[in-house]
Order: C-alpha cells, then structure tokens, then sequence
C-alpha cells in the first residue's frame, strides 16, 4: 500500500467564471492553472498517487494540454460525476494509499507548510480539514431580520481536506443528500471526529473572474 493518495476534483464547467473553458484549464502563468496545481503535490511527494476527477467531455483536451506544455507528472484520470459526492466516491475507487487527501483542482497555491501540516496531522487524527479565520464582521439576515455573529465562531473551509483512508471509504458508503458540501460534513454525519488546522489566506479557490484577477498576482508576485 502507498503512503499518500490525493483526489484532484476538477469537474467543474465555468460557469461563475462566464468562460466556456471549464477555469481548471484557463492559462495562469505560463501554464493551465490544473498543472499547477498538480505540480504542488508532486513537489511534496514524488511517490504521492494523483487521482485526477475531469468532466468527460474534457478528458481529451486534458490530454491535449499534457502534450503542448509537455506535463509528464503521473496521475491517473476518472470521469466527474453528477455532483462533487459522487466525483470522489468514483476515485476513491482507484486510491491505494494509506491517507488520502482530497483537494480542489482550483486551489492552486496551497502551500508545501500547510500540505505537511495536514499530512503530518494525520498520526493523530483520523480527519484533518484546514479552515481560513474570518476577519470581516459577519451578520445573519432572514427576511426583514438582521443579526450580528459573533466571527470566532466561524470559519471558511478550505481544502485539502485529509483522512485516513479506511475512515474516508466508509464515510462514502453513505446516501448523498444536498447538504453534502465536502468530505468533512460526511464525516461528521458518522459520527467522527474533525481536527481543525488554520489554512492560508493564499490557498484561494478560483471559481470567479475576481478570483482569477487575485490568482495572476499572486503568479506575478512569486515571480
């Protein structure tokens, strides 16, 4: 059995980029922005399994863009399914290793510091999720109601989210239901426990036009 397994979810088609090219393949830098994505785990580990989840209409472009920018990093690809759920339940269909992390294919900046933090984490935890603290205020609004929240008492999730591979399987046996937003809430569902590490301000999903205004800075800036 590997060690480590990673499931790169990037089924998503853009729409809120409002581009026909699905944003996990729009050009950042000088390369498609799921390269550099990819690139991070390898760069971490060498041995690592790349599972990479694609919708199935892009595969062969996918495959087109290894070629044209010459990617040989090893992965292998499965096809998305009708909602993230069922995209990682497919992969995990084809992860070996011991721990598996399971990370947006559009969250291209996530640190090698924070990668180890949530791998290293796993020896003592069995499901290990980054979580970004709010600083803005935050207020609760139903109807013609408003309230202010308290902002300690919450947290943006981020990905990779990371387990221990037994526990993440058993959790996918479960019926999906809509308010399956990410592995963690599955976990939870049966009962286990979550440990909780701060995430990185950097670590951004790109999914909006802003965002891939943010993510060219953050290229230009390392350059």
């Amino acid at each position: 059995m590997l060690e480590k397994s990673v499931i790169i979810t990037a089924g998503g088609i853009g729409k809120r980029m409002k581009s026909t090219l699905p944003k996990q393949f729009i050009v950042l830098g000088d390369k498609p922005l799921l390269m550099h994505t990819i690139e991070l785990f390898y760069e971490f580990d060498p041995t690592i399994e790349i599972i990479l989840a694609l919708p199935k209409d892009w595969i062969n472009y996918w495959q087109e863009l290894q070629i044209e920018y010459d990617f040989k990093i090893p992965h292998s690809i499965v096809i998305g399914g009708e909602e993230r759920f069922h995209t990682v339940q497919n992969a995990l269909k084809k992860c070996t290793g011991k721990y598996i992390a399971v990370h947006d294919g559009v969250r291209p900046f996530v640190s090698q510091t924070l990668l180890k933090l949530c791998f290293d984490s796993l020896q003592q935890n069995s499901a290990v999720i980054p979580v970004l603290s709010i600083k803005e205020s935050v207020r609760f609004l139903s109807g013609n109601k408003t309230e202010a929240l308290d902002r300690n008492h919450y947290k943006l999730v981020h990905t990779p989210q990371c387990f221990h591979s037994e526990v993440l399987k058993k959790a996918y046996l479960q019926p999906f239901h809509d308010l399956v937003t990410d592995d963690a809430r599955l976990l939870e569902q049966m009962g286990e426990k979550l440990f909780f590490v701060e995430s990185e301000e950097e670590n951004i999903k790109v999914t909006t036009e802003n965002d891939l205004r943010i993510a060219k800075a953050i290229i230009a800036s390392k350059k």
